[in-house]
């Protein structure tokens, strides 16, 4: 009951179905979202659907690998209801985003590039130390020249003078997260060891490129669970063939979107 033959252009929802490999209730919630066009009805209320509703379902599976569930649904269902340039921005806005993700990755490569190992800045020389601004209230002032600190690593000054930034630029980023200098137990200053400083210089590296720092937090910790720089490159790479295969599959969903686009002009 409910199958009724097929017949002439006209398609059953199980026909559509299985053509495209899904249940017969995804077909039906694809259409009461908008995502295909509305289907007629038979006189005793049951479904029918077209050659149509067959290619705008080919277009959404399309788009849902390059473009993700929300937008494909939203681009299918912009051109469904006539706004075709709606839907056009949708995808303009994806590429964008492919287009941003890329200069990221680029941005973090050329970040880690200039991350070669064994370069941590060592102290200034020149006897004494010259006192910084303090960290906050309480906090004791920290040193813009300083000794070796008794535990090892080297100082905000030193640290702050090696990437030609401000040391309160390095006590901000701490606070954002990217940073995790330990405390001197003789004098209480910010001690950053190796890893720190491969951190403040890759978030030096990504700021000159215009990252905000929500941004780059990410970036760091991954490098941070990573151990370092180079067990990241696997994840970069695996990044990188993500971004293609994304922009790829943009190509196979446009390709589809305009041949559904046709044959709705068709009609």
């Amino acid at each position: 009951m409910g199958r009724n033959p097929q017949s002439g252009g006209q398609l059953r929802p199980i026909d559509l179905a299985r053509r495209h490999g899904l249940s017969t209730q995804a077909v039906r919630n694809y259409e009461e979202a908008g995502i295909l066009p509305a289907a007629a009805r038979t006189p005793t209320g049951y479904r029918t659907y077209t050659p149509l509703h067959a290619r705008a379902l080919t277009a959404f599976l399309a788009l849902l690998p390059g473009h993700g569930h929300r937008t494909a649904a939203s681009i299918m269902q912009a051109v469904n209801r006539g706004a075709a340039d709606e839907a056009f921005q949708l995808i303009d806005e994806s590429h964008a985003q492919l287009l941003d993700d890329r200069r990221t990755l680029r941005a973090v490569e050329n970040a880690l590039r200039d991350l070669a190992p064994g370069t941590a800045p060592g102290p200034a020389s020149g006897p004494g130390a010259l006192p910084g601004p303090t960290a906050g209230p309480g906090a004791p002032a920290e040193p813009e020249r300083a000794a070796v600190p008794s535990s090892g690593g080297t100082f905000i000054g030193p640290l702050a003078r090696k990437l030609g930034i401000r040391p309160a630029t390095l006590r901000a980023w701490e606070q954002a997260g990217l940073l995790h200098p330990r405390r001197d137990p003789l004098t209480g200053y910010r001690v950053y060891d190796g890893a720190d400083v491969r951190d403040a210089r890759m978030t030096h590296q990504l700021r000159r490129g215009g990252y905000l720092l929500e941004q780059i937090a990410p970036l760091i910790a991954q490098v941070r669970a990573a151990g370092g720089p180079v067990p990241l490159e696997a994840v970069l790479d695996d990044w990188r063939s993500r971004l293609s295969a994304r922009g790829r599959a943009m190509l196979t969903g446009a390709a589809e979107l305009d041949a559904y686009l046709c044959e709705r002009g068709r009609d």
